[in-house]
């Protein structure tokens, strides 16, 4: 496109750095609302993103079948109503073509193309002391020296790739699901491998299981699965859920997941006949409104945990039928709702059709790749053409520590969250002042969480916190100690009592060896922790020390307005419904 920003490369690190007063990394939802935010106070700023367009998630994510399983009604900005009801949606869960396509057409309605710099991987980002601005260094060689350092790189945009020795031998098509290739693939006929049934791997294996010669799936993990119901959209349906603009605009931020559903109903006061009626009302939404909104119990209670999962498992028996399929298909191990819990069409009828086989790996894991395709521990090989890995990202922390990223002192991000993984409320990290993150750990945006709002609510906290210091001429701003240390109780006091962390997941780290365990998400509600990021705001940003620009040496003390409260509510929200 004529207006897509391309830096002039052409000498490298001669050229003098360009100096902004904030750059955003990412490109997806919550850097292009950062963008709009910053420019709009008036900042010189500009995002960069390694794509060839905007999208983040939705740009990468283009493998068959890829789609919201939030609803696109609530996938939205809701800053704007014109710019909400200005586009309309087909259907109640829209695919990623229409997504990319809406993605588009917010970058255009908002004029962001002329400050979005494509085509680029910002390799480093150092904090200078003396100045208080970031050093930043892309993969052509160019320095950016700004002020602000904001990053919008996704909670799951760092794929993992290199989980099985061998893959460069293997001599047929290789396609890893979070690096799907724009161009067609062409599976008529083709015997295709597919390792990982999470979320993506189930909607890649539904989709395109009909058009291949023969599928083998490879299972670890067993999914529990809910049916989605996915009616396409006339304009009568249009206009109605546009009608609900204003009462979307103050539903979303306040609910337990940032969904419009919300958990209305008490495990303990409900009949066991009543329990049943619910569940199977709930059901029939064909939506994540089971996992998300139908007893908080689930979240904390043993028992209850396992009379909603065997709910679920019963359901999935019915459509399996085979014993065998059902063994390898249905958790057993663990509670439903305590992992992700992926919306799907047909995927279980999947596995009856005669060209679809599965293997489960669980005792008897992926040794190696070959150059015909996987081997296994006890030595059997399976030949493929196309081999697609549904293999998951290293969650929440992944984007950054791929950037080399050093606060004050030389610091390190990477090192520092090798150990410990910390944040001050998912939107600053003690020792790297200036820095501002989105959908990083410690915050509902890094995984339970209708992501537009989540990130929405990021993105604006942070664009008034930097207004806030532009406003009181102050220059640096970075979490204390106590702060994060605070925050880091809390965050762990709400998330003890539950189920979550007592599994194995990508929401604890698991899936990545030798990741630091602790729950990537905040799991005390959407609303909850909104109202306290407002209240920190409102308190002038207690925990914050802010000071004038430049070195530190000399300077007046920082002005802060010291921690949280210590009053905490060591209990998720939905615990007290």
């Amino acid at each position: 496109m004529d207006d897509i920003v391309t830096l002039n490369t052409t000498s490298g690190a001669s050229e003098a750095p360009l100096k902004l007063d904030a750059a955003v990394i990412g490109a997806g939802v919550a850097g292009l609302y950062e963008l709009h935010l910053l420019r709009s106070q008036g900042l010189n700023v500009k995002a960069f993103d390694a794509a060839s367009d905007v999208g983040g998630t939705w740009y990468w994510n283009r493998y068959p079948g890829a789609r919201f399983d939030s609803e696109g009604f609530i996938y939205q900005y809701l800053f704007s109503e014109d710019l909400y009801k200005g586009w309309s949606w087909s259907e109640k869960f829209p695919g990623q073509p229409e997504i990319e396509r809406w993605m588009h057409y917010v970058a255009d309605r908002l004029d962001l193309r002329k400050d979005i710099v494509f085509n680029t991987t910002i390799k480093s980002a150092h904090f200078n002391e003396e100045t208080g601005r970031w050093t930043i260094t892309t993969d052509k060689g160019q320095v950016i020296d700004a002020q602000f350092l904001v990053t919008c790189c996704g909670m799951l945009s760092a794929p993992l790739t290199s989980l099985f020795p061998g893959q460069e031998t293997f001599k047929g098509q290789l396609i890893y699901t979070a690096r799907w290739p724009k161009e067609p693939v062409d599976f008529a006929g083709k015997r295709v491998g597919v390792v990982g049934i999470g979320a993506t791997g189930i909607q890649v294996i539904q989709t395109t299981a009909p058009k291949v010669g023969h599928m083998t799936v490879f299972v670890r993990t067993p999914q529990y699965v809910l049916p989605m119901k996915n009616p396409k959209y006339t304009a009568v349906e249009q206009e109605a859920y546009k009608s609900k603009f204003e009462w979307f605009t103050k539903r979303l931020p306040h609910t337990f997941t940032g969904f419009e559903h919300d958990f209305e109903n008490v495990w303990a006061e409900c009949s066991p006949e009543r329990r049943r009626e619910i569940l199977e009302d709930i059901w029939e939404d064909g939506s994540l409104k089971l996992w998300l909104a139908s007893f908080a119990e689930l979240f904390f209670d043993e028992a209850v945990s396992e009379e909603i999962s065997e709910f679920v498992r019963e359901k999935m028996r019915a459509r399996l039928k085979d014993p065998r399929l059902c063994d390898i298909l249905i958790p057993k191990d663990y509670g439903f709702g305590t992992h992700r819990v992926p919306l799907e069409v047909g995927f279980l009828e999947t596995f009856l059709r005669p060209n679809v086989d599965v293997v489960s790996v669980k005792d008897n894991p992926i040794e190696r790749v070959t150059a015909r395709g996987l081997k296994l521990k006890d030595g059997a090989e399976h030949e493929f053409d196309i081999l697609i890995f549904a293999t998951g990202f290293d969650a929440g922390t992944g984007a950054l520590t791929r950037i080399d990223i050093r606060g004050r002192d030389g610091r390190s991000l990477k090192e520092d969250w090798s150990r410990d993984i910390r944040t001050t409320m998912g939107l600053q990290v003690h020792g790297y002042p200036n820095l501002f993150t989105t959908a990083a750990p410690l915050a509902p945006s890094a995984a339970l969480c209708n992501m537009t709002t989540c990130l929405q609510q990021q993105a604006e906290w942070i664009s008034n916190c930097i207004r806030h210091m532009r406003d009181h001429s102050l220059s640096v701003c970075e979490p204390t100690m106590e702060m994060e240390d605070q925050w880091i109780e809390h965050h762990e006091q709400t998330a003890a009592p539950t189920l979550v962390v007592k599994t194995n997941s990508w929401y604890m780290g698991s899936n990545v060896e030798g990741k630091p365990r602790r729950l990537l998400s905040y799991i005390g509600g959407v609303g909850a922790y909104r109202q306290k990021c407002d209240d920190v705001a409102a308190s002038g940003y207690a925990g914050f020390a802010m000071r004038e620009g430049g070195s530190s040496r000399d300077k007046p003390a920082p002005k802060q307005a010291g921690g949280m409260s210590s009053t905490t509510d060591a209990r998720v929200a939905a615990g007290a419904y």
